[in-house]
Formats: structure tokens, C-alpha cells, sequence
């Protein structure tokens, strides 16, 4: 990358800590809900490019619990990095949408021209309202300042760093944690749902090994989605994280709990043509890492 000077919020976090590059920025240095907390730590850094990762993220017990948190916190996040990176005069910022920003009744696979074509899934609405929100910010500074800021759309991204908690963290570290208990306790491993929701998921250091991408190729006015376009069950992850795990006890799947949305296929077409070799990293090879992880940081981890 040859931007003179980087600075990563969310740094220490699941995407921001595999940037090989860069000042990262953490929720100790900065409260980026806090208007003047954030314009004072970019006056401070001055940066030259900005890849803005953080956020208040959860899976589906934390976005059905705690709506207005999410929504308030989030919209508040990226309101303030995005005016406060204007003001400061940063030249190019990256900011991390999600595939819950897309409409729930819309013909698959997504791409990147059907963010704001119908309601977003009810289990997560107002996260994915303050997320779409980034986009409508994002185009409007384009249009108005002329800024060359940008937003990227990963599907469900994993690795180590990762938030591993069980109540608030997401669905595939959640039950990395989840499991790794169950094997220590020779308990049954407990499982939301029914395990038929399909899911897109995309490894870490993929996502940015992307990214460093965007920041030094990708200048479009249009999101650009990350995504293997590759569907697999939450019952086949399940089965993956347990053969990582080593865990030779019974799963209880929970068929009283919510699935969450069924699938969302996304289309990589656009991200292929840009890049037509790039390898993404296998998702029982990723898993396995992450396991690995967790497992060998199990004091240290976000849990």
C-alpha cells in the first residue's frame, strides 16, 4: 500500500487486527459514539486514509435484545468517523458495510445494486438501517465534496481476534466457544435452531488482504461485496468445529430458537472481475485456524 499514513478503527478487532499495516485505533483510545472524542483523536493522527471497521456487532440474541442500542451506537459511530475524516481532510476512507443492510423478500443472489430495494430481515433491522445509512453518507459526500471514500459489503467474516461471545458475538465464534465448553465440561454442545440456515462466510485475513486491495485499486461510487459466493449450512459448520474441536459429545440442537434469516446468497461477480485468481482461503482450513486459535488464547480471548 502507498498511502503515506493509515489509521484503522476498530484496530484490535477481527478485520482490524490482520491488517498488516497501519495505526489502529481501539474503544480504549477513542469513544467514536462521542463527537468530540472522535474529531479530537483524527486531529490528533492525522491521517491520510481511514479503513473504518468499527462497530456495535452482535448476533441474533443481541440484535433482537438490544435495538436501540445498535442503531443509536452505530449510526452515531459512523456519523461522526465520516464527518470527522471530511473535516480533517483524509483523502480516502474505506468503510465496512454488512449483508444485513439487504432486503429480506429480494430475488438472490444479492449484489451490490439491491441494497436499498426492500426492508431489511426483521431480526436485525436497525443495525442494518444505521449500516445502510453509511452508504447514503458515503454517496453523498462523493457527490457534494467530491471525496474518494468508499464502502465494502463482507459476508459473515470469521478468524482469530474474532468476539467469541456466546451471547453477543456471532454465529461462528459463538459456537467455536460454545463447543471448546462443552468439550472441557463433558457436556452436551447446545445449538440455536435447527441448523438449516445456509450462510456465506469469508475468512479474515481474506477480508483484508481485500481491503488493502480497495484502499490502493477500487474508486467506484458503488459498494464492492466480499464473498466466496459459497453457501454452507450452520449444521455442516457445526460439523466442522467439531472435528477441529476434537469434541466426541452429542449436539442438542434447540429447535425452539430462532434461525435468524434463511439464506442470503450473494454474487461475487464484481469483485471477480477485478480479481479473477484470487484465492480465498477453504472454510474447514479456516475454521481450523481458528479453533487453533481460540483454543491456544483462550485467556486472552474476546469472550
Amino acid at each position: 500500500m502507498d498511502i503515506q499514513k493509515l489509521l484503522i478503527t476498530g484496530g484490535t478487532g477481527l478485520i482490524g487486527s490482520t491488517i498488516s499495516t497501519g495505526t489502529k485505533l481501539s474503544s480504549q483510545d477513542a469513544d467514536l459514539t462521542i463527537w468530540e472524542e472522535t474529531y479530537g483523536i483524527l486531529r490528533q493522527e492525522s491521517p491520510d486514509s481511514i479503513i473504518h471497521c468499527a462497530a456495535r456487532v452482535g448476533g441474533v440474541g443481541s440484535n433482537i435484545n438490544y435495538k436501540g442500542e445498535f442503531f443509536f451506537e452505530n449510526i452515531m459511530i459512523n456519523t461522526n468517523v465520516i464527518e470527522a475524516a471530511r473535516i480533517c481532510g483524509v483523502k480516502k476512507l474505506i468503510a465496512f458495510l454488512s449483508t444485513c443492510v439487504f432486503p429480506d423478500d429480494i430475488e438472490y443472489p444479492l449484489t451490490e445494486s439491491k441494497i436499498h430495494s426492500g426492508e431489511p430481515h426483521s431480526s436485525n433491522y436497525p443495525y442494518a438501517y444505521a449500516k445502510r445509512m453509511v452508504d447514503i453518507q458515503i454517496r453523498a459526500y462523493r457527490e457534494q465534496y467530491g471525496l474518494n471514500y468508499v464502502s465494502v459489503i463482507p459476508t459473515n467474516v470469521y478468524g482469530p481476534n474474532d468476539n467469541f461471545n456466546i451471547d453477543n458475538g456471532h454465529v461462528l465464534p459463538a459456537l467455536i466457544h460454545k463447543c471448546y465448553l462443552a468439550k472441557n465440561n463433558n457436556t452436551d454442545f447446545s445449538v440455536w435452531g435447527s441448523g438449516k440456515p445456509l450462510r456465506e462466510f469469508i475468512y479474515s485475513e481474506d477480508v483484508a488482504k481485500l481491503t488493502e486491495w480497495v484502499l490502493d485499486e477500487y474508486d467506484e461510487d458503488e459498494p464492492i461485496i466480499f464473498t466466496t459466493s459459497e453457501e454452507i449450512s450452520i449444521k455442516d459448520v457445526v460439523g466442522l468445529i467439531i472435528d477441529a474441536m476434537g469434541y466426541e459429545g452429542k449436539v442438542d440442537w434447540q429447535k425452539d430458537k430462532p434461525d435468524g434469516q434463511y439464506r442470503k446468497p450473494s454474487d461475487n461477480s464484481k469483485l471477480k472481475s477485478y480479481l479473477p485468481d484470487f484465492k480465498f482461503t477453504p472454510i474447514d482450513v479456516g475454521i481450523k485456524k481458528s479453533v487453533e486459535w481460540f483454543v491456544e488464547n483462550y485467556e486472552k480471548a474476546r469472550k
